[in-house]
């Protein structure tokens, strides 16, 4: 074509040479303007202009959606154009593309569609107020006019450009770049054809004209490690759990039994080394494990995709992808979907408080800090190497709310434990004089952080009836599990740490020196009532030097079962949810290793079978008996029965409904031949729990199993009955009635 024609050619179609360059180049951040159809009078003709680009591509030709086909004119640099006369006009038409080196190719001009977003969904997500935003953002399979593909949206306010790049396009960021919605800042495109399985990432052209590939943030699934694109997912899974979730919601979780199994499902069980279960194959084995001792719920380190296994799973780059370690997304679902058929529910170890810096994530998402702070004062976490979130910023805030709601609801997850809350609440946090940055008040609490709590909470209200969130928060914020009308934060319960600090400093002594430090165990009464606590033994007690829990336990081999038996009866039976981290119940010999497995294959002691045993009792009767769980938000739901430092002998009375339990706990190797336990009531109590029992691998020294009361004043109480005490040893009772 002449320079003359080329011109004239130019002018006629209505492309300025600075677009076509633009296009060409892969600078073009607003390709609706070259691409798709746009009406025209050519003399005394009105139609559409129609203009394909393929930087490869020898000559095209349009068929439009009757049939008729058009050569399209090569304008230059891979754009062609035909004029569709009105006549002919059609809502879709089809372009067959040409190459010097390959097959044909016939696509529908994505540029014939309109946006598959409306002003609505834009306006709630500019507020930070989109409840369900992982429907309009991300990858969706969709069919639109009869044309089946893949809807691709994005929000990069400071990108000059972004494309959709993929294994269906070789990866060339020139071929599919997206239209930006005005004042949004979302980018949105449809590719017709695509279908789900495709892998898929953003090509963003910064401001400063680099080009950065970034993994969807919306994405539903993802490529399996070590790669780290978007995987197009659409779920065809139908949900059985619908009596779980009707009872859920008519729930008042503070009240019901909660005995949580927390668990890596990595290193839970592996095929082989470096290896992984599948979530189908995970499910039947998981749950008939937790059956069997008793556990209400499992709670999964976070399987949210992250690209790094030594973080297990806590610095995530998939908010709303399962990581594809075990299968696709619906292979999740049904996991969950058979926890609920068999009475187990599940909650999901989710991380907003902070995220990684890999090129491929969130960091600087589109040239600038979007999701993070800008000021690393304010953006940079000091202790874990990762980024924080802006949550004074709308779009951030409703990123994370929705994801959190997304699990919730696409899920049917029963829960989120939300982790690292006190490093959200406070700016100052492990950060030294000088390198933080005070609140509008010249204070230290990181308000917009507050705010968004409360949000999260007040979404998950009345979003996902009868869901929980638990906070990991270690410090004495109040108000943690308060109602956010009445100035708390909203969550359901919070991780008792104080409580596990101290009794896990307790253990960890000689028995014969207990008797001076039982301020360590009673300490926590004095602030049971201020919140709603879960009591966790969690994965962080167990690692990074810590030791296993039989390991942290004085004495010989026999003291240390005895200790560890004696705790697990203390955590279950006072005031409070539990949580038991996985390998527990095989009395682990070594602190946890991610990369390994539990040693299922361990010795097969007296000693081990006999915690076993004993856990699988504990947690049946933690489970039937109200009065160890109905009670947890009253005072007088727990009493005081004994507290004596002289013997480190401490025993309480747990009540509900007109039943009572008395709970004797001997933290010395001292056996008490015939102790006298003063109670409010006469009667007959017989023994439901023994720790010592020679079938949990105890001495069998025992408690008889049936105490009457006799009118002796015992500890101001008007009757008492005597017991025999075994050495560091729990024994449960129960008046009969």
């Amino acid at each position: 074509m002449s320079s003359r024609t080329d011109a004239v050619v130019r002018a006629a179609l209505g492309v300025p040479d600075a677009e076509i360059d633009a296009l060409v180049r892969g600078e073009h951040g607003a390709p609706e303007r070259v691409l798709g159809a746009h009406a025209v009078r050519l003399g005394r003709r009105d139609g559409d202009v129609v203009r394909a680009f393929h930087p490869e591509a020898s000559d095209a030709d349009c068929v439009d959606g009757r049939g008729g086909e058009l050569p399209m004119v090569a304008v230059g640099g891979g754009l062609f154009a035909a004029f569709v006369s009105a006549s002919k006009r059609a809502a879709h038409y089809r372009f067959r593309l040409r190459f010097r080196a390959g097959s044909p190719a016939e696509t529908v001009d994505p540029y014939g569609f309109a946006p598959t977003i409306g002003p609505l969904d834009l306006h709630l997500f500019g507020e930070g107020t989109h409840r369900r935003l992982w429907e309009v953002l991300g990858a969706h399979a969709r069919c639109i006019d009869g044309f089946s593909g893949v809807s691709f949206a994005v929000w990069a306010p400071n990108a000059s450009r972004v494309s959709v790049v993929g294994d269906f396009c070789h990866w060339d960021g020139r071929l599919y770049p997206m239209r930006r919605l005005e004042r949004s800042g979302v980018f949105e495109i449809f590719i017709p054809g695509l279908e789900p399985g495709a892998l898929y990432k953003f090509e963003i052209r910064t401001m400063a004209n680099e080009l950065v590939a970034k993994a969807d943030p919306f994405a539903a699934a993802a490529e399996l490690s070590p790669g780290n694109a978007s995987r197009v997912a659409r779920s065809s899974h139908e949900w059985a759990d619908g009596e779980w979730m009707r009872r859920r919601r008519e729930t008042d979780l503070t009240r019901a039994p909660m005995a949580v199994y927390e668990a890596h499902l990595a290193s839970w069980r592996r095929p082989g080394p470096g290896a992984y279960l599948s979530y189908r194959e995970l499910a039947p084995r998981l749950i008939a494990h937790v059956k069997r001792f008793g556990f209400t719920h499992i709670e999964l380190l976070p399987i949210t995709e992250h690209p790094f296994d030594g973080s297990w799973g806590y610095q995530t780059t998939g908010y709303f992808a399962p990581t594809a370690r075990h299968g696709d997304p619906d292979g999740l679902r049904e996991f969950v979907d058979a926890c609920h058929r068999e009475q187990i529910g599940v909650i999901l170890d989710w991380v907003p408080a902070h995220f990684p810096r890999d090129a491929f994530g969130l960091r600087r998402f589109d040239g600038t800090a979007l999701y993070e702070h800008e000021d690393p004062r304010l953006g940079e976490h000091p202790d874990w190497g990762t980024l924080i979130f802006n949550y004074g910023r709308h779009e951030v805030r409703g990123f994370l709310i929705a994801s959190a709601l997304h699990w919730l609801e696409a899920f049917h997850f029963d829960g989120l434990r939300v982790d690292a809350v006190a490093s959200m609440l406070y700016l100052d946090y492990s950060r030294r004089d000088g390198a933080w940055v005070p609140n509008r008040h010249g204070g230290r609490e990181n308000l917009e952080a507050v705010e968004f709590l409360r949000r999260l909470s007040d979404a998950v209200d009345a979003e996902a009836s009868g869901a929980m969130l638990i906070a990991e928060e270690s410090t004495s914020w109040p108000g943690v599990t308060r109602p956010t009308a009445e100035g708390g934060l909203g969550f359901t319960f919070k991780w008792n740490m104080g409580w596990m600090n101290d009794t896990l400093r307790f253990l960890a002594r000689d028995p014969l020196q207990r008797r001076h430090h039982l301020d360590d165990l009673t300490t926590a009464m004095l602030y049971e009532y201020s919140e709603h606590f879960l009591m966790p033994l969690s994965h962080d007690e167990v690692v990074h030097g810590k030791r296993s829990l039989l390991e942290k336990m004085p004495g010989d081999q026999w003291q240390r079962f005895a200790n560890v038996r004696l705790l697990l009866a203390y955590q279950y039976t006072r005031p409070g949810k539990v949580l038991l981290f996985m390998g527990t119940e095989l009395a682990a010999a070594r602190e946890w290793d991610a990369s390994g497995v539990l040693d299922w294959d361990a010795a097969d002691t007296a000693q081990r079978r006999g915690l076993a045993a004993f856990l699988e009792d504990l947690g049946a009767l933690y489970t039937r008996t109200p009065a160890l769980w109905a009670g947890d938000p009253d005072v007088d739901g727990m009493e005081w029965v004994d507290r004596n430092a002289s013997v480190a002998l401490l025993a309480y009375a747990r009540r509900h409904g007109g039943r009572e339990l008395i709970v004797i706990l001997n933290f010395t190797p001292e056996p008490h031949p015939e102790y006298l336990v003063g109670v409010a009531s006469e009667g007959t109590y017989r023994l439901l729990l023994n720790s010592d029992a020679t079938g949990y691998g105890g001495s069998g020294y025992g408690a008889v199993e049936n105490c009457a009361t006799r009118p002796e004043a015992c500890g101001g109480r008007p009757h008492s009955f005597a017991l025999r005490i075994p050495p560091l040893a729990a024994v449960v009772l129960e008046r009969e009635s």
